[in-house]
């Protein structure tokens, strides 16, 4: 793995996207530039499976039943994380965010090369939320519910994701 940077990012539910109530989007800045075209392969090593290859939505959505990884391997984008009050991140080549159920996201804007390959822990199934009227309160006891992953998604059982996911872990209100 590459030199890389771990940033978090916490969210407030916004009345429409919910976000997750204790855990962070956790960002592995520049972890896989020297091999971003392998980060499905990575994913699917690490037992974070029902991958694919393609872009991410250019609005709003979240996945209430599942955690989702998202590995960048060609190009750049500028996505929204966190719903409509969430905040911007620049997301380039070999860069890898990993999403907690209930997280808003998607593109912005990117380069015409642009790709991600994105799975699931324990290639769970996902659904496909909105933040319209008649997901609640079912989706907020569903986000409360999906567990730990027992890998993270690039480094395996050791990885940094469980520092920043744990029931002890939980952010400070004015924490973000």
């Amino acid at each position: 793995m590459s030199n890389y940077e771990v940033k978090t990012f916490y969210f407030e539910d916004d009345g429409f996207i919910p976000n997750h109530p204790e855990w962070p989007v956790v960002f592995y800045e520049g972890v896989l530039t020297e091999n971003a075209h392998e980060a499905e392969f990575i994913f699917n090593e690490n037992n974070w499976l029902n991958s694919w290859r393609n872009g991410i939505f250019d609005y709003h959505h979240y996945h209430s039943n599942s955690h989702e990884v998202l590995g960048v391997i060609s190009g750049f984008a500028t996505v929204k994380i966190g719903g409509k009050s969430g905040c911007e991140l620049q997301i380039h080549t070999g860069d890898v965010m990993v999403l907690p159920a209930g997280t808003g996201h998607m593109k912005i804007d990117s380069s015409a090369d642009f790709q991600v390959a994105g799975a699931y822990p324990n290639g769970n199934d996902y659904n496909l939320m909105r933040g319209v009227d008649g997901e609640r309160p079912d989706v907020i006891d569903e986000i409360r519910t999906v567990a730990i992953p027992e890998t993270d998604p690039v480094f395996g059982v050791e990885g940094p994701l469980f520092h920043h996911w744990q029931k002890e872990n939980k952010k400070s209100p004015n924490h973000r």
